[in-house]
């Protein structure tokens, strides 16, 4: 099978490439990827001469440069979004422009060569906020209340993925993921940034009161999901895919970085003003996907969390070249402590 991956070069996307790889050694994978600010291709850098994978460097939103790579595969799995929530409330147009219109581009271009089969990979965040101490999770009957410009752009993929399944029968499956972790994150992001903000020997942000609540999913974990999905999945149909069984803190995922790592949890944290629209709790409830394909996470939270550490640990120059020039410029105007 020949696979368009988009967004391959990001995090969550060079893991699924790898994984794919590993997985389904027959297989052919096309990654188109911008390259933007989270697009790293050095991610890919050990099997760039692998015969299986192509690399087309290309926006989403080119309808000639997605024409070209779509009539050559049998499967897209769309993974290419802008995804910080921060960024979006600094520049929503970016957000919308590649969350809506890339979306748009590939489906139409997925309708005129064959209705190809696509993979739509989207996120907790469209279903809005849970309150917490509460027992409620999100599910794939949950109505859609996204609260900020990025998860309100991810929501409008979603419903042009389901509008052309509805509308034109093409053969798409949807996924919402609860927040990834894992090797490869941009360390814009709070478990990495902690992690490489340790290791540096500087103080790790928490935002408001830091008790926040994620549904925490490793990485391979949810390539594994998409990759069960994929093959038995039913067509037209949403899983919604966790990592949690109870729910843990923003200021409790730090603590516990802090355990892991060896440094006093009081030193090393920094609590910092709240970001606007900041949504209380994410939990998911992904029964449906273990009773319909038997997926569930194979590891649990705190394992996981050792293992990215330690790949943090070893890859210090990947993420070090990241952590300078123009994202230096952003962390410093987006992290700013409390008065």
């Amino acid at each position: 099978m020949k696979l368009l991956v988009t967004g391959g070069a990001g995090f969550i996307g060079s893991n699924f490439i790898h994984y794919w790889l590993r997985t389904h050694p027959e297989d052919t994978i096309i990654n188109i990827d911008k390259l933007t600010y989270a697009g790293n291709i050095e991610n890919l850098a050990s099997i760039q001469d692998d015969p299986r994978y192509t690399f087309v460097k290309a926006d989403i939103c080119d309808k000639n440069a997605v024409e070209k790579v779509v009539k050559q595969v049998d499967l897209i799995v769309h993974f290419a979004a802008e995804s910080h929530v921060d960024r979006s409330i600094l520049d929503p147009e970016v957000f919308v422009k590649s969350n809506v219109m890339g979306t748009y581009t590939l489906l139409e271009s997925a309708r005129k060569n064959g209705n190809i089969r696509f993979h739509h990979i989207s996120t907790d965040e469209v279903f809005g906020a849970l309150k917490l101490n509460t027992r409620a999770k999100f599910s794939e009957v949950t109505p859609y209340d996204p609260h900020s410009p990025y998860s309100a752009s991810k929501a409008g993929s979603d419903h042009l993925v389901r509008a052309y399944f509805d509308t034109f029968g093409l053969p798409v499956t949807i996924t919402n993921c609860s927040n990834n972790f894992g090797p490869y994150h941009f360390p814009e992001k709070m478990i990495p940034l902690a992690i490489t903000n340790i290791i540096e020997g500087l103080q790790v942000p928490i935002y408001g009161d830091g008790l926040y609540v994620r549904d925490w999913l490793y990485v391979e974990d949810h390539c594994r999901a998409v990759d069960m999905v994929i093959g038995k999945g039913t067509i037209g149909q949403t899983y919604c895919i966790g990592g949690m069984s109870k729910d843990v803190s923003n200021k409790e995922v730090v603590q516990l970085i802090c355990e892991l790592m060896g440094v006093d949890f009081e030193a090393s944290a920094k609590y910092i003003k709240d970001r606007p629209g900041h949504d209380r709790r994410y939990a998911i409830d992904w029964s449906k996907i273990k009773k319909e394909l038997g997926w569930e996470p194979q590891h649990d939270f705190k394992t996981a969390l050792s293992h990215t550490i330690q790949w943090y640990r070893d890859n210090e120059s990947w993420w070090k070249r990241i952590k300078s020039g123009e994202y230096r410029a952003y962390y410093q105007k987006q992290y700013q402590a409390k008065s």
